[in-house]
């Protein structure tokens, strides 16, 4: 008790000081969190992603589409349950700004999707409704998109300003799935481009593939890849997860800067911490051999300035671990372009211990100088 006591007394000494390195050590623990979590949120889509779906693309690029004639021959390959159609449309709904992923799928897209959860009653009327759109959760939050709303979304790939009817709004079964996306009828589209653009019609930018297995996976993708081999559109098909991964690979570059960025803000608040710490035991070199000379042996010296390092960076880690989450849930309503940003258990562990690896690292240095310090010449510094 008198060891904890002095402790918190040693760490108090200098107001100012303990202060402003509190508030350093939290800025940087709350600043690893974020800089983590923006790591997380770029890897959301493949972590969400399924191993009983195949994404089956042109192997040229997924801005060539394929045939839609090959849906057909794709429900034969054994060990396929469902073939989906998939195209981006990349509209803009009012401004550029308000940018947001659009999707035109045929009707058995959320029979592939169960985590998805959409109302059987608003499933239906989307179903019924030809121009009807399916929006999920954080992008009708987002925009304040209710059920019978008319979107007007210009198009860019597909040029035109085309409305929309929103006949649902779609949940994820958990917090990990993305919900900033709306669906339309795949149908719908084909049938305009065949009046306005025919050379334009009957194409697919992708096909989403349902499984029996997730240990077919790879079978069933040689055996799509198989059907369509030498052919005018040959096709790759891959896993969902690493169809994700291949977009975050582009970014690769990008996330390893986040990543040193993230490490590079803890060796500063080390550096800062460190100079705390060893002002705190220089100044304090006459009192460490005036305890010496009491009887206190060297560990107990030690413990004192380990523990007051400890103390230190537990109260600022405590705060900037504190702060993580609140300043995420803020984060992530002024900047839109993660449609998952949530701080997760691993991140706010990783903050602790950073914290806590600062605190031992800051403390070795003076705890050493503070044990090996002789009476005589400690009486004689001048703090």
């Amino acid at each position: 008790m008198f060891v904890l006591k002095l402790v918190y007394k040693n760490a108090f000494r200098h107001r100012l000081r303990t202060l402003l390195t509190l508030a350093g050590l939290a800025i940087a623990v709350l600043a690893f969190g974020l800089l983590r979590t923006v790591v997380d949120a770029w890897y959301a889509g493949a972590a969400a992603a399924s191993g009983t779906r195949l994404i089956t693309r042109n192997a040229i690029s997924l801005a060539t589409f394929l045939p839609l004639h090959y849906e057909s021959r794709m429900r034969g390959v054994e060990g396929v349950t469902r073939v989906v159609r998939s195209n981006w449309f990349g509209g803009i709904y009012q401004e550029p700004k308000n940018f947001f992923p659009q999707f035109a799928v045929s009707d058995n897209y959320f029979e592939l999707y169960p985590e998805f959860i959409v109302p059987p009653a608003e499933l239906g009327a989307w179903m019924r409704d030809r121009k009807g759109c399916i929006v999920g959760r954080s992008l009708a939050e987002q925009y304040g998109f209710k059920v019978g709303d008319v979107l007007p979304i210009r198009g860019t790939i597909y040029p035109g300003t085309w409305e929309f009817v929103v006949r649902g709004i779609f949940d994820g079964a958990d917090s990990t799935k993305i919900t900033r996306q709306m669906v339309f009828h795949w149908d719908y589209l084909n049938e305009t481009l065949r009046k306005s653009a025919p050379r334009r019609a009957d194409a697919v930018g992708l096909f989403i593939v349902g499984i029996d297995n997730i240990d077919n996976a790879a079978a069933v993708a040689t055996g799509i890849d198989g059907l369509f081999s030498n052919s005018l559109a040959e096709t790759l098909t891959e896993t969902e997860q690493a169809f994700q991964l291949g977009f975050v690979a582009m970014s690769d570059q990008i996330v390893a800067a986040i990543r040193i960025v993230s490490y590079v803000v803890i060796l500063i608040i080390l550096a800062v911490m460190a100079n705390t710490m060893a002002m705190s035991a220089r100044e304090r070199t006459a009192e460490y051999a005036t305890l010496k000379a009491l009887g206190y042996g060297p560990l107990f010296l030690a413990l004192l300035i380990v523990g007051e390092s400890l103390f230190i960076c537990a109260l600022g880690g405590a705060l900037g671990v504190a702060a993580t989450v609140p300043t995420a849930l803020a984060f992530k309503k002024m900047v839109s372009i993660f449609p998952v940003f949530a701080v997760s258990r691993d991140t706010l562990w990783a903050q602790a211990a950073c914290a806590g690896a600062v605190a031992l690292a800051a403390a070795i240095v003076p705890a050493t100088r503070a044990a090996r310090v002789r009476i005589v010449e400690g009486l004689r510094a001048i703090g």
